[in-house]
C-alpha cells in the first residue's frame, strides 16, 4: 500500500523464540532489529530475515539507542532470563515510551508482576502445560487430576 508506514519493532534475544519471532515478523514485512549478546545466536535467523541485528547487551542504554528503540511501535523481550526481560521491558515502556511491550516470562509466578507494570506477557511454561493437558484430554476426567488441583 503506497504511503503506508511500515511498523518497526525491536526484539531482545535471538535464541529460538526471538529468532523465530524476528523471522516471522520480517516475512510479514515488519522492520525488525534484533539484539543479542551472543554472536552465535544470530545463526538462528533465516536467510530471508531482512532486518538488522546488533551484538550487545540489551540492558545497556547505548545498545537500546543503537537499536532505534525510540522509533519502535513494539518491543518484544525474549531472552532466556526473566529478570532481564522484566527490566528491559520496563525500560522500553517507561523510558522509551514504546506503545506495545510484550515479554517472555518462563516462571508463571512472575507473570503477575509484569501485569502490574502494564506489560503484556507470554509464558511458554504455562502455554506448554495447557497444551499438554489439552492433549491428554484430562479435563473430561478430572479424577485423573486428583491431588494436582
Amino acid at each position: 500500500m503506497p504511503g503506508k508506514k511500515k511498523r518497526f519493532g525491536v526484539i531482545a534475544g535471538s535464541g529460538r523464540l526471538g529468532a523465530f519471532m524476528g523471522n516471522k515478523l520480517s516475512s510479514y514485512g515488519y522492520g525488525i532489529t534484533i539484539v543479542d549478546k551472543d554472536p552465535e545466536a544470530f545463526k538462528n535467523l533465516s536467510m530471508e530475515f531482512s532486518g538488522f541485528h546488533i551484538l550487545g547487551n540489551i540492558v545497556e542504554f547505548r545498545i537500546l539507542k543503537k537499536s532505534n528503540i525510540k522509533k519502535a511501535s513494539f518491543f518484544i523481550a525474549t531472552t532466556g532470563d526473566d529478570n532481564t526481560n522484566i527490566m528491559v521491558a520496563q525500560i522500553a515502556k517507561d523510558m522509551f515510551k514504546v506503545p506495545l511491550v510484550v515479554a517472555r516470562v518462563d516462571d508463571p509466578k512472575k507473570k503477575e508482576i509484569y501485569s502490574e507494570m502494564g506489560i503484556k506477557t507470554v509464558s511458554p511454561t504455562q502455554i506448554s502445560a495447557d497444551v499438554f493437558l489439552e492433549k491428554l484430554d484430562l479435563k473430561k476426567d478430572r479424577s485423573l487430576l486428583k491431588g494436582w488441583l
